[in-house]
């Protein structure tokens, strides 16, 4: 074999490889990875019925046939909330005018998050309301909701009555496909898991366009 075969082998054998490793890879890219439900088995969002920044009543048939992001917080937070938000307005951005994501923020303090405070602290985020709902409603049906249906903490905290009322609440932002099904749970305060939430919630626009 002369060296103008072995050379004419050597490339060709290189771009067959090459060929091989991108084929392989565009199929791996394109196939979604199927996210876990978290909870028990048959687990699901309960229904609720909810009051937004704009006054309007949000139930979950305005969730229909969307994905969408959960998280709890309160408009006078002095801790994690404004870290959180701030994050939660990377993953309006990065979905806004889609139609199929949604987000929806809970407030702990309904006794002062009115519809009239909500939409204040809404527009610090340019958040239109077709798309990132921030609600108010019973205290006690938020709370239910957020332990029994999105698997996080929510309360008032009542162990310091002589001073101003505080909240304990998580962190997470919660992951919610189509079928109200619990998809992913992220620290709201870090960049490194919001960033892996609006990835997993690409990664279910995926799994929808199947």
């Amino acid at each position: 074999m002369n060296n103008k075969t072995s050379l004419f082998l050597l490339v060709f054998f290189m771009l067959l490889g090459v060929g091989f490793l991108s084929y392989y890879y565009f199929q791996y890219k394109q196939v979604p990875k199927h996210l876990p439900t978290y909870g028990n088995p048959g687990h699901h969002v309960e229904p609720f019925s909810f009051t937004n920044q704009e006054g309007k009543t949000i139930t979950e048939k305005d969730l229909e046939g969307k994905i969408y992001v959960v998280e709890y917080f309160f408009t006078t937070c002095e801790g994690i909330c404004p870290k959180m938000n701030d994050n939660m307005a990377k993953v309006y951005a990065t979905f806004r005018g889609q139609n199929d994501v949604a987000i929806l923020s809970h407030t702990v303090d309904p006794e002062t998050d009115t519809v009239e405070q909500l939409k204040r602290y809404s527009l610090k985020f340019d958040a239109d309301q077709t798309q990132w709902n921030f609600v108010t409603g019973d205290k006690m049906e938020l709370y239910k909701m957020a332990i029994n249906s999105y698997l996080v903490t929510a309360v008032e905290d009542t162990t310091q009555k002589d001073i101003m009322p505080d909240f304990i609440h998580s962190e997470k932002f919660v992951l919610v496909d189509k079928e109200k099904h619990i998809r992913g749970s992220y620290d709201g305060t870090s960049p490194a898991e919001v960033a892996k939430l609006i990835s997993d919630i690409k990664e279910l626009q995926k799994e929808y366009a199947e």
